[in-house]
């Protein structure tokens, strides 16, 4: 009976655990581009450009991807669907555009687990040649699923991604 007692516990813990840990979370990373504001902003607002720099699409060279709208625009959604599971499957679709400041994504995951979230990228000229991007996430994990985000350090795997995404952007379009 102790035994059993112990094991209880021991089960009941991570679930007691994810009682206290945010549901919500926000991650933000940034470079500085030698390009002119206009000119990056022009490439980031093309959600089809993000083959060439986002380490996620770039995962499964196979992965199946259908468009909808007209890129760039408030509406144009790209859907994604892998065999990949850490690419899985998903519809991100431009929910707001601000020429030359801003564009927000609402992103719809289906596998490997289901859930929604969003996502901006921001440009902002430092100088006549120079301009600094943000891309930034936000999401929500629902109980008790939000264990993870402490257990398998979430912030920081997602925000490392967002980083190289970024320094691969930075690469791109200064050569």
């Amino acid at each position: 009976m102790t035994i059993l007692i112990i094991i209880l516990i021991i089960i009941a813990i991570p679930f007691v655990a994810a009682l206290f840990i945010p549901k919500d979370y926000w991650i933000e990373k940034e470079v500085t581009i030698n390009k002119p504001n206009q000119q990056v902003f022009d490439y980031i607002k093309l959600i089809k450009n993000q083959s060439n720099y986002s380490k996620w699409q770039m995962m499964d060279p196979n992965v199946e991807m259908q468009y909808k709208g007209i890129d760039g625009t408030t509406g144009f959604s790209s859907a994604w669907k892998s065999n990949n599971k850490q690419v899985g499957q998903g519809e991100q679709t431009i929910t707001n555009v601000v020429d030359g400041k801003r564009v927000d994504v609402g992103l719809h995951f289906i596998k490997p687990f289901e859930g929604h979230s969003t996502a901006y990228m921001t440009t902002d000229a430092v100088s006549e040649n120079q301009t600094k991007v943000k891309w930034g996430f936000n999401g929500s994990m629902k109980y008790p699923l939000n264990i993870m985000l402490v257990l398998m350090n979430m912030k920081k795997m997602i925000g490392n991604d967002l980083q190289t995404n970024l320094d691969n952007l930075k690469t791109l379009l200064e050569k």
